[in-house]
C-alpha cells in the first residue's frame, strides 16, 4: 500500500511536468499554479480512496469527485454550497466556460492572456490526464501506457503553434515520464529480494544494479536523441537551433517571414535580407479600385526595447465575421472613401500574415485560421500562412487636412496608447534633440511635422543600404549622427523621437505601390518592401509618415500631411492657420540630379530609379562548398601519401656481403649489421606495414595468424601470379620482415623500396578499375586505421569513466548509510 501511495504521487508529479509545455500558450503562470491545486485534490483522493482498500472504479469516482470539487473552488458560478460544493447552477456555469474557451480560442493568439474561460478547460484537461495516468500507473501497473494521455497535453500546443513548440518543455515532460517508469520499475525488482549481477555477485542496497545503470543510460541517450535530431535535421521548422538566425542590423539576407509565429517573427531582419538580395522577385500582385493607393502593409512592431522596435503578439477576431467600422472616425477635414482590393500572394513569400490595405471591412477567399487585430491593424494566423494566397476584401481609405490634425487634442495621460506608446529608453542625445526640435510647437501634428522634417537633405540625411558603424554603443545615436540608413532606420527613428515628445508612435511594414502590369494591376517585388510611421492622433487613429528620402524607395508616396522632406513645403509647419488641403494622391518628385550626387542605395539606379542589375553571389558560395568538399575528400589520400613518404624517408644501408639462394632459388642479397641493426630492422618493419596498407588498398587478404614467410609464399602464388619479379620482391620483403622478428641479425641488401613499388605496381595491374580509383582517393588502409584509432579511443574514455564512476561510489551516501547502520 506504501508503494501504491508512492507511485500515485509521482504520478502526479509526472502529469505537472509533462503538462509544461503549455507554458508556451499562456502569458502567465496562473494555469500552473491553478493546475498544480487540482493535481494535488486528485492525488489526495486517490490515496484515501486506496486508503480504504477501495476497487478501481471506487478510486476512479472519488478522483472524479475530487476534480470536480477542485473546479469548483477555483472557478465559482456563485451558487454554491459551502464555497466548494457543486450544485446544478454550477455544472451550468462550467458549460458556459466550456463554450467561451472555443470563443477565446478563435480570438487569441499565442501567447493568450488568462481568461476564465481558458484557465477552466486547461485545468480540466491537466486533472482529466492526472486521473488517467493514475488509473494506468497504479490501478493497472501499465506506467509505460501512462505517456499516451502526457503525450495529448503535448499535443495541444503542437496544434496552435505555426512552428515548432520551444524543445525545453517537451524536456521537462520526458524527465517526468522518465521518473514515473524509474519508480515502478524499482518497486518491482524490490519484491524479488535480494539482487545479484550477471556474475552471480550480491549487489549491496547502496549500490544500482547493473542492469539498472544500463537502462539510465538508454533512457537519457534516447531522450537526448529524440530531442536533438528534429532541432539538427534540415527541414524541420522552428525549433531551437533556428532562434539563432534572427537579427536585426540590415545586413540579413534571408527570406521574409520565413519560419516563427506573429509574435516571433523578426521584421526588421526580414526586411533587410530582401532589400539586399541581388535579384528582384515577384512577390504579391495587387489589384484595387483606388487610383492612387497608399501602402500595402502586413506587420506592426510598437514594442520599444534598448536594441530597437519589436513585434508584439496580436490578437483579434476572425476575418470572416463583422469587422470594425471606421466611420467612426469622420470628421472635418478626413475624407474617406471604400474601395476593394484583390490580392495575390507569391510562394516565396511565407509569413503568418497577410498583406492588405490600412481600415479592411470586410474579406472573402480567408477561413476562420486568419483574425484581425484592430488595434495593430494586421491580419494574422497562428495555424496558416500567406504562402499562395488568393483573397479580396473591401477598406476605407482615409486621408487628412493638416489643419485637421492640428485641431486633434493630445491624449489624456492615462490614455492606454499613450501609456503603452510612449515609452522610450533613456538617451540623452535623443531627448536633447527632441526638446530642441519641439520647441515653440503647440499642437501635436506640429511637433510631428518638426520632427518628421528633420529628416531631410538639407540636414544632411541620405539613403544608403551601406551603413556606417558607431562608437556610441547605441544605434539610434550612431543614425542621428551619421545621418546615412535604410527605410527601417528612418521608420524606427521617427517614431523613436516622437514618442519621446509623448505622442503615440509605432513602425509599419509593408509594400510600396509597385509596377502597373494591366491597369490597375500591380506587381510588387522585394524591391517595394518598405516601413515607415504611424503616429496616433486622438479621434483619427493612426495616421501614416513616410522619413525616408523619397529617391530611395520605388513606389514611394507622399501625403499633402506629411510631403517630401526635400521638396518645398508649401505649408509652414508652425501655424495653426487652416489651408486648402493637397491632393492627397500628388506625390513630390524629387529632385534627381541632387539625388545623384548623394551616397543613394546602390541597388537602384539614381536617375531613373531602376534596380540595378548585380552579378549574383552564388556561384562563389558555390566554389568554395565544392573546394571545402573537395579538400574534406583529399585528407585519406594526402594522409596514405604522407605516410608512405615517412616509411620512405631513411634509405637502406648498404650491402657487404651476399647470402646463399633461398628456398625458392631467388638469389637474395644481405648483410650483417653490427651498429646499424636496429636500423635495419626499422627499415624491414615499415617496408612490411607498407606492403600491408598496400594489399588493403588493392582488397587482397591479410591474415594476422600468418608468418611474413607463409604471408609471402600466398602472394606469391595468388596475388602477383606468374610474374616472376613481382614473386622475388614479395619474398624479399618478407625474409626482411622475418629476419628482422626473429633473427639476432637482420636481413639487408638491396634496397626494399623497389621492391615494394613492383608490388604495388603488379596489385594495381589486377585490379579494377573501381578498387584502383579508391586505392587512390579514399584508401581502404587510412580509412581502417582511423576506425580502429576511433574504437580505441571510445574504449579508454569507457573505461576511464568506469573507473571514476568506482571511485565515486566508494563516497555514495547511500554505502555509508548503510555501512553505518550495519
Amino acid at each position: 500500500m506504501i508503494a501504491s501511495r508512492n507511485i500515485g504521487f509521482v504520478a502526479a508529479a509526472a502529469t505537472l511536468l509533462a503538462a509544461a509545455p503549455l507554458s508556451s500558450i499562456f502569458q502567465q503562470w496562473t494555469w500552473l499554479i491553478q493546475s498544480a491545486i487540482a493535481v494535488a485534490v486528485v492525488a489526495g483522493a486517490a490515496a484515501l480512496t486506496r486508503l480504504v482498500r477501495a476497487p478501481l472504479w471506487g478510486q476512479v469516482l472519488g478522483m472524479l469527485a475530487g476534480l470536480l470539487l477542485a473546479l469548483t473552488w477555483l472557478f465559482p458560478g456563485g451558487g454554491e454550497l459551502v464555497a466548494f460544493l457543486p450544485t446544478p447552477a454550477t455544472l451550468a456555469h462550467f458549460g458556459e466556460l466550456a463554450q467561451g474557451s472555443l470563443q477565446d480560442m478563435r480570438s487569441y493568439g499565442v501567447k493568450v492572456p488568462d481568461t476564465t474561460p481558458l484557465l477552466f478547460i486547461s485545468v480540466l484537461g491537466v486533472g482529466s490526464v492526472a486521473i488517467v495516468v493514475d488509473v494506468l500507473a497504479v490501478g493497472l501497473r501499465r506506467p509505460a501506457l501512462a505517456g499516451l494521455p502526457m503525450l495529448a497535453i503535448y499535443s495541444v500546443p503542437v496544434a496552435v503553434y505555426v512552428d515548432s513548440v520551444p524543445a525545453l518543455p517537451f524536456v521537462v515532460g520526458a524527465a517526468g515520464y522518465l521518473w514515473l517508469l524509474v519508480t515502478d520499475n524499482v518497486d518491482r525488482v524490490r519484491r524479488f529480494g535480494r539482487r545479484f549481477t550477471g556474475e552471480g555477485r550480491d549487489v549491496d542496497v547502496w549500490e544500482s544494479s547493473p542492469l539498472a545503470a544500463a537502462g539510465r543510460r538508454l533512457a537519457v541517450v534516447g531522450v537526448v536523441l529524440a530531442v536533438v535530431l528534429p532541432l539538427a535535421v534540415p527541414g524541420m521548422s522552428g525549433g531551437l537551433l533556428d532562434q539563432f538566425n534572427t537579427a536585426g542590423n540590415g545586413t540579413g539576407n534571408g527570406r521574409l517571414g520565413q519560419g516563427g509565429g506573429p509574435g516571433r517573427i523578426d521584421l526588421f531582419a526580414a526586411l533587410s535580407g530582401q532589400l539586399n538580395q541581388s535579384e528582384v522577385a515577384d512577390m504579391v500582385t495587387v489589384t484595387t479600385t483606388e487610383q492612387n493607393p497608399f501602402y500595402l502593409r502586413f506587420g506592426v512592431a510598437d514594442e520599444l526595447r534598448p536594441d530597437g522596435f519589436r513585434v508584439r503578439p496580436p490578437n483579434g477576431r476572425p476575418v470572416n465575421r463583422d469587422l470594425p467600422d471606421p466611420a467612426d472616425r469622420a470628421q472635418a477635414g478626413v475624407e474617406q472613401q471604400t474601395y476593394r482590393a484583390t490580392v495575390e500572394v507569391n510562394r516565396s513569400l511565407n509569413m503568418p500574415f497577410v498583406p492588405v490595405y490600412t481600415d479592411p471591412v470586410s474579406f472573402d477567399g480567408l477561413n476562420g485560421n486568419w483574425s484581425y487585430d484592430q488595434n495593430l491593424g494586421v491580419v494574422f494566423s497562428n495555424r496558416d500562412n500567406s504562402r499562395g494566397k488568393r483573397y479580396s476584401f473591401e477598406y476605407v481609405r482615409s486621408t487628412y487636412s493638416p489643419a485637421a490634425l492640428r485641431r486633434a487634442r493630445p491624449l489624456p495621460a492615462e490614455h492606454p496608447i499613450r501609456l503603452q506608446q510612449t515609452r522610450t529608453p533613456e538617451v540623452r542625445e535623443v531627448s536633447l534633440l527632441v526638446n530642441r526640435l519641439v520647441e515653440g510647437k503647440s499642437t501635436d501634428y506640429d511637433r510631428v511635422r518638426a520632427l518628421y522634417d528633420y529628416f531631410s537633405r538639407e540636414n544632411g540625411f541620405s539613403y544608403s543600404l551601406s551603413t556606417k558603424g558607431g562608437t556610441s554603443g547605441q544605434e539610434i545615436v550612431d543614425f542621428l549622427t551619421n545621418k546615412v540608413g535604410y527605410c527601417q532606420q528612418y521608420a524606427a527613428a521617427l517614431a523613436w523621437l516622437v514618442r519621446e515628445a509623448g505622442i503615440p508612435a509605432r513602425v509599419a511594414f509593408g509594400f510600396t505601390n509597385g509596377s502597373s502590369v494591366d491597369g490597375d494591376t500591380a506587381v510588387l517585388t522585394n524591391r517595394n518592401l518598405h516601413a515607415w510611421t504611424e503616429v496616433y492622433f486622438d479621434r483619427f487613429g493612426w495616421v501614416p509618415f513616410d522619413a525616408t528620402p523619397a529617391y530611395g524607395v520605388q513606389g514611394s508616396t507622399r501625403s499633402a500631411w506629411a510631403p517630401d522632406s526635400d521638396a518645398p513645403d508649401p505649408e509652414p509647419s508652425d501655424t495653426a492657420a487652416p489651408t486648402a488641403p493637397e491632393d492627397p494622391g500628388a506625390t513630390a518628385g524629387p529632385q534627381r540630379d541632387e539625388a545623384a550626387d548623394k551616397d543613394t542605395d546602390a541597388g537602384f539606379d539614381p536617375t531613373t530609379g531602376a534596380p540595378v542589375e548585380r552579378a549574383p553571389t552564388w556561384p562563389w558560395w558555390t566554389v568554395g562548398a565544392v573546394l571545402a568538399l573537395a579538400a574534406l575528400l583529399a585528407l585519406p589520400a594526402l594522409r596514405r601519401r604522407a605516410l608512405r613518404r615517412q616509411r620512405h624517408r631513411r634509405p637502406a644501408p648498404v650491402a657487404a656481403d651476399v647470402a646463399p639462394d633461398d628456398a625458392a632459388g631467388a638469389s637474395i642479397p644481405m648483410t650483417v649489421l653490427g651498429a646499424d641493426a636496429e636500423r635495419a630492422r626499422a627499415d624491414a618493419h615499415a617496408a612490411w606495414d607498407e606492403l600491408l596498407d598496400t594489399l588493403v588498398d588493392y582488397r587482397v587478404r591479410v591474415d594476422p595468424t600468418e608468418t611474413p614467410r607463409a604471408t609471402a609464399e600466398r602472394l606469391a602464388r595468388e596475388a602477383v601470379g606468374e610474374d616472376a619479379g613481382s614473386a622475388t620482391a614479395v619474398r624479399l620483403l618478407g625474409r626482411a620482415e622475418e629476419r628482422a622478428r626473429y633473427a639476432r641479425d637482420p636481413l639487408t641488401g638491396e634496397p626494399l623500396h623497389p621492391a615494394l613499388r613492383t608490388v604495388r605496381g603488379t596489385l594495381a595491374a589486377r585490379a579494377d578499375r573501381r578498387t584502383r580509383l579508391l586505392a587512390a582517393v579514399l584508401p581502404p588502409s587510412v580509412l581502417l586505421r582511423w576506425r580502429t584509432s576511433l574504437g580505441d579511443s571510445s574504449a579508454r574514455l569507457v573505461t576511464a569513466s568506469g573507473r571514476l564512476r568506482r571511485l565515486l561510489l566508494r563516497w555514495n551516501p547511500r554505502r555509508l548509510l548503510a555501512t553505518r547502520r550495519a
